[in-house]
């Protein structure tokens, strides 16, 4: 029996969550949590990437039967006197001075550069259509 509890000793077990702090960003990143934890594994929601920097205060999940293996799984939002407070039920993604806000009134973008693929509709035309009909009465409004 002591043989047994031999390993117990001293064995102090790990939270299942920890907050702490990026030294190198990437994926894999290096995560300080009371010691620098190095190759910790980044996951985020399908479909959707992001790659943490130096400084980023994250949320680590330690999974594995005995905590052993930290995974990255989401950065604490910085919260700015610049920034508009987020309204309920609403999405903002940014980065550097690009932001994308998905609210109730819709959609809006903000940045130097707003770059667009693929078939663009608007309310249902196709992007070409709509541009052709506002400004057809643009003409047309000129014209009496």
């Amino acid at each position: 029996m002591w043989t047994s509890n031999r390993k117990m000793e001293g064995h102090s077990e790990e939270c299942a969550a920890d907050q702490g702090m990026v030294t190198l960003g990437g994926d894999p990143a290096a995560v300080y949590l009371g010691g620098e934890r190095r190759w910790v594994s980044l996951y985020a929601p399908g479909g959707y990437q992001w790659r943490p920097k130096a400084g980023d205060k994250v949320l680590v999940v330690k999974a594995g039967d005995h905590r052993e293996l930290p995974c990255l799984v989401g950065k604490r939002p910085d919260w700015t006197a610049q920034e508009e407070e987020l309204p309920p039920g609403s999405v903002r993604i940014h980065s550097g001075t690009g932001t994308v806000l998905l609210s109730e009134e819709g959609l809006t973008l903000k940045g130097d550069e707003v770059a667009l693929e693929g078939e663009i509709t608007v309310n249902g035309q196709e992007l070409e259509a709509y541009i052709e009909a506002v400004v057809y009465q643009v003409l047309a409004s000129m014209m009496g």
